[in-house]
């Protein structure tokens, strides 16, 4: 890959890149056992950018020749729920469909972690989508592991 590939601390100016973005994917995070019509998908996504942006929080921003490809939403302030262990914990990460499958998110998760070292931080947590198989390699590439597991049952 020839594009240089730069991550750098999101400002507001990147917060509609980051709405737009996170709408047009928030589709991926829907699991295949839920209806769901993408205009309450993408309402929730904005529901969860204010409760990021309400938090203590980064946004860190990929950038592929100058051009935003891809972003992540940290937040610092929100331990475990079982232990209350402080924690990073990613709320949300996209990368633009074109740039997808060329390391961006591998290169954003390496980004966090570092950011995760500095702040003394013990753990870096998410939640990802059981069906979403690029991102569960993804992840497990990067060393998570599965710590819970949330079960559903359709009625």
């Amino acid at each position: 890959m020839s594009e240089a590939i730069a991550i750098r601390r999101g400002t507001v100016r990147d917060r509609d890149f980051v709405v737009d973005l996170g709408r047009r994917v928030s589709v991926t995070s829907v699991s295949s056992l839920r209806v769901a019509l993408p205009p309450l998908v993408e309402g929730a996504y904005e529901r969860l950018v204010e409760y990021v942006l309400a938090r203590e929080h980064d946004i860190l921003v990929a950038v592929v020749d100058g051009v935003p490809a891809g972003f992540a939403l940290i937040i610092y302030d929100l331990p475990d729920e079982i232990t209350l262990t402080e924690q990073t914990f990613i709320a949300y990460m996209a990368v633009e469909p074109a740039w997808q499958r060329r390391g961006i998110a591998r290169i954003l998760l390496a980004n966090i972690e570092d950011q995760a070292r500095k702040r003394g931080l013990p753990y870096l947590s998410l939640m990802v989508t059981e069906g979403n198989t690029a991102a569960l390699e993804l992840y497990a590439g990067a060393g998570f592991i599965t710590e819970r597991r949330m079960m559903t049952k359709p009625l």
